[in-house]
């Protein structure tokens, strides 16, 4: 840090104002800066005035400071000589010979209409108020600050253009960010109606992500690209939910809250549906809000981890979802948290590496668009792998976990699984699961791994060791 070297420039109106100056000097001094003062540096025999401008001009003094009382600004405006150092005046002409910036006016009294008492030349200058010792003191740091080039309010550095202005596509940021804003302040100020803003918010994300539905034939020549288009769209509702689960979970009573969720959830499920009016299709058109639902589904699972939310959890992996009509069958009006899984067979054409075919194009493309540094991939891949977990452990439900396709289990462990070994951590895993008995649990996890036919999934990494991934014969085995 460059030492600053200041320069002091005042009219000695009286001995108690160069005392006033002269303690001003030794305060500086004790915070590190290099003062020069008249009373310290000028010597018998040196020319005053010639040592002054010689101060101002020096490009080794950093800054001068002008200690502006009435005296001090009638003998700069007038260029008055005067006894002693009162020739130590900056008039006009020695003020515009140097960059004006390098004068800081410091004020020690007001005129009768409140007006701080400047040289006619520094009125438009900012200056410090020095008026009084409760102002010195408040404004002392100020002061230091300005010297050394600390400022306490700094200008972040510029970031990116949005990506609504560099990017084609658009998301819905206006009215989904004010909405959120709204939330926002209404959960931290404890506000009644909160229901009313939630709803507000969700409101404009789905309307958003359902006017994106396709109704009648795409008119492209791939539908890949379509729903690879349409995917990228859809991301920025994902990121709105996310904040908002990131943000409400910590901090509404978590009964609450779940109840919101599940009703949320079920408007996402509603949107992989086929619309009403739609009576002509391909299972093609809908597969963007399929693999949009999967994703947001597992950035849910993955949010809440991170918040804590376990019984939150716990309810949304054993609540019952109620069924589009559109894809109703029978009298079954309900179904499990299997109903948010989803994949797409069509970004395999705009996905896959030219003379290869990926086993989870839908994974490929959650992995691409996983760019938010709060809830990484490897989080995202974390939250699946819980949801493999209790795909074992309730019966009836099914779930291909495409994630894992990108994780080794040599290559990464997974923190939530390795912790669960501590009886504490295992806790945490109970009530999700709420299943108590470790040794429960690892029964019912190898019947469902049986079950799911996990060990003929030949095509991962894993080869099968979902279970040992899961970290299930050390559960609760450490205190």
């Amino acid at each position: 840090m460059d030492e600053p070297k200041v320069f002091i420039s005042y009219s000695w109106t009286d001995q108690s104002h160069q005392e006033l100056v002269k303690h001003w000097a030794d305060r500086l001094i004790a915070d590190g800066v290099n003062v020069i003062l008249d009373i310290y540096d000028l010597k018998e025999g040196d020319d005053k005035y010639a040592f002054m401008e010689s101060m101002v001009t020096d490009e080794n003094v950093t800054h001068v400071l002008v200690v502006c009382d009435k005296a001090y600004a009638e003998k700069a405006d007038a260029r008055k000589a005067g006894v002693g150092t009162e020739s130590q005046i900056i008039s006009g002409e020695i003020y515009e010979k140097v960059k004006q910036s390098k004068f800081i006016p410091i004020v020690c009294e007001f005129s009768d209409d409140v007006k701080p008492t400047l040289p006619i030349f520094m009125k438009s200058r900012i200056w410090i108020n020095f008026s009084s010792p409760e102002a010195e003191n408040e404004n002392w740091e100020q002061l230091i600050r300005l010297l050394y080039g600390k400022p306490q309010h700094v200008k972040p550095e510029k970031g990116k253009a949005p990506t609504y202005i560099v990017s084609e596509i658009p998301v819905p940021t206006s009215e989904a960010y004010a909405k959120f804003n709204t939330l926002k302040q209404a959960i931290l100020k404890d506000k009644k109606g909160l229901n009313h803003y939630r709803h507000d918010f969700i409101e404009v994300c789905i309307t958003y992500a359902d006017k994106l539905r396709v109704r009648q034939r795409p008119e492209v020549e791939s539908i890949g690209e379509k729903v690879l288009e349409d995917c990228g769209k859809l991301k920025a509702v994902r990121d709105h939910i996310c904040d908002w689960v990131l943000l409400e979970s910590e901090i509404i009573d978590q009964a609450k809250f779940s109840e919101a969720l599940i009703d949320t959830l079920e408007k996402l499920r509603e949107l992989k549906a086929r619309p009403p009016e739609v009576t002509s299709w391909n299972d093609s058109w809908f597969e963007a809000h399929s693999v949009f639902v999967y994703e947001t589904f597992l950035y849910i699972v993955a949010a809440l981890l991170k918040t804590r939310s376990y019984q939150v959890l716990n309810e949304i992996f054993t609540s019952h979802y109620l069924v589009p009509s559109t894809d109703r069958v029978g009298d079954n009006d309900f179904e499990k948290f299997d109903s948010f899984y989803g994949h797409s067979q069509s970004l395999q054409s705009v996905l896959a590496p030219k003379g290869q075919r990926l086993y989870a194009p839908a994974a490929e493309l959650i992995k691409i668009q996983a760019d938010r540094s709060d809830l990484p991939f490897t989080d995202i891949i974390q939250a699946e792998l819980l949801v493999l977990l209790m795909s074992f452990l309730i019966e009836d439900i099914r779930w291909y976990p495409q994630t894992l396709h990108y994780s080794s289990f040599r290559a990464s462990r997974f923190p939530f699984f390795v912790r669960a070994a501590q009886h504490r951590h295992f806790a945490n895993l109970v009530k999700i699961t709420g299943i108590d008995n470790a040794d429960d649990l690892r029964s019912k996890a190898k019947e469902g791994h049986e079950r799911l036919r996990g060990d003929g999934w030949n095509d991962f990494r894993l080869s099968g060791n979902f279970l040992l991934s899961m970290n299930i014969d050390k559960l609760d085995t450490l205190k």
